[in-house]
């Protein structure tokens, strides 16, 4: 785990400083939500490609058999299946949890505590596209390893609880994102996306899952998602309207005044 070769300087002075203003300095924030900033050396890219094209290979030469990132992708592989769990670790609870705990603490962002690390591959000989969804984590990392390609932008539709998970996407939550290698997207699990058709070219994206059992546990006790849920929070101001529209013509019968 070598920092400085990994990160990019802006990204480590700003976990450094560990405060939301530095945080905020080196990202947008393109859709509520869905963080974007510059995070890996081009070096470092190209190193964790190699060392995925070499496993890929030993598993094609050997006949293994490897569990794949997820149900959904057919290619790529799980990073912490060949030596690279204790660095996702050092990851998820060093520059991960810190940004978390600013932009996502009603999700479980301060407890982090266990992740999922992998690579997928798009492209004409690989996973063309990736269907709308949602992850088995708190907050997902996904950052854009390379290489040359056309299309396979990122699209995002909201965020929603498992109740709400097929709502209908409001206008405001619509944003489609184009992938840049070295450029990460910070988002919750539960931010609906997919991905479009990687046309031509090769792209290969870093993936880290991060969960909280803390956050997992406490769910499971919970009805009202509307600190986080889109349409929960809908829901909620809807029957705040109807509350606040039956009180007032309550009053207004009550002193004898005509609704109308």
């Amino acid at each position: 785990m070598n920092a400085v070769n990994f990160f990019v300087p802006s990204f480590l002075k700003a976990i450094n400083e560990n405060t939301e203003e530095s945080f905020r300095s080196i990202l947008v924030e393109p859709t509520p939500g869905v963080y974007v900033f510059e995070m890996l050396q081009p070096s470092f890219c190209e190193m964790l490609m190699s060392e995925v094209e070499n496993f890929e290979r030993w598993v094609h030469e050997t006949k293994f058999r490897i569990m794949r990132p997820n149900t959904m992708n057919k290619y790529g592989a799980v990073l912490d299946d060949f030596g690279l769990e204790t660095v996702l670790d050092k990851w998820m609870d060093e520059y991960i949890r810190p940004m978390s705990k600013v932009f996502f603490p009603e999700v479980g962002g301060l407890t982090l505590d266990s992740h999922h690390g992998f690579v997928v591959e798009y492209g004409v000989d690989r996973d063309v596209e990736l269907g709308f969804h949602v992850d088995d984590s708190e907050v997902t990392l996904n950052v854009c390893l390379g290489k040359q390609f056309y299309g396979g932008e990122l699209f995002f539709r909201g965020v929603r609880c498992d109740k709400h998970v097929n709502s209908e996407t409001q206008p405001e939550e619509i944003l489609d994102y184009v992938h840049v290698p070295g450029r990460a997207v910070l988002h919750r699990g539960r931010h609906r996306h997919g991905a479009r058709a990687t046309t031509s070219g090769h792209r290969c994206n870093l993936i880290l899952w991060c969960r909280s059992s803390v956050f997992r546990e406490l769910k499971k006790y919970q009805k009202d998602f509307s600190s986080w849920c889109g349409e929960c929070r809908r829901e909620r101001r809807e029957r705040q309207r109807l509350s606040i529209t039956a009180t007032k013509l309550e009053l207004l019968k009550r002193n004898g005044i005509s609704a109308s």
